[in-house]
């Protein structure tokens, strides 16, 4: 308990947001997903859920982890999960973005206040003003049953998504 409230004196004067971890309700939002669509996390409820925080649409390493998740989409669909990818970007670059990409999946806009589900999740980044590379695996009760946040500069690849979906449908069972 020391240690606890010692690590959460020393987040809170550094300014540094701890991401949520497993067993965790995860915070409701509405968001844009498309110019004139807002998706809400709470009408996803009764199935399993990926979020992918991302810091930027059109950098190197957000393009080639989006490209992924896009080929690896039928076995999060297999798995009864629907994947949503959020960065700080607008609704209009996200647009562009998705086209370009043929992605299949919705990129939702964190923009308007700037990051500020990304901060409900620990997960933005106050220096460089993005949300950071983060991933996690929601259950159909809204639960947080896996977490992870990946370098920024690394494609944290779908292999830690499909065995926490995996773990989770075999609990399910």
């Amino acid at each position: 308990m020391i240690c606890f409230n010692w690590i959460q004196q020393f987040t809170s004067l550094m300014k540094i947001d701890m991401i949520l971890t497993a067993h965790t309700s995860a915070p409701d939002f509405e968001l844009f997903a498309t110019p004139d669509k807002k998706v809400k996390l709470s009408s996803f409820r009764g199935k399993k859920v990926i979020l992918s925080f991302y810091p930027a649409d059109w950098s190197p390493v957000c393009s080639d982890q989006l490209a992924v998740y896009n080929e690896t989409l039928k076995y999060f669909q297999a798995a009864g999960a629907q994947l949503l990818g959020i960065s700080v970007d607008s609704k209009w670059s996200h647009r562009a973005f998705s086209e370009d990409r043929h992605l299949h999946f919705p990129l939702l806009a964190d923009f308007e206040p700037k990051g500020a589900v990304a901060k409900q999740y620990g997960v933005y980044d106050e220096q460089r003003g993005a949300a950071q590379r983060a991933l996690f695996v929601i259950d159909e009760k809204g639960i947080i049953q896996w977490s992870y946040l990946s370098p920024n500069d690394v494609n944290p690849g779908a292999d830690g998504i499909l065995e926490a979906l995996d773990t989770l449908n075999n609990v399910n069972c």
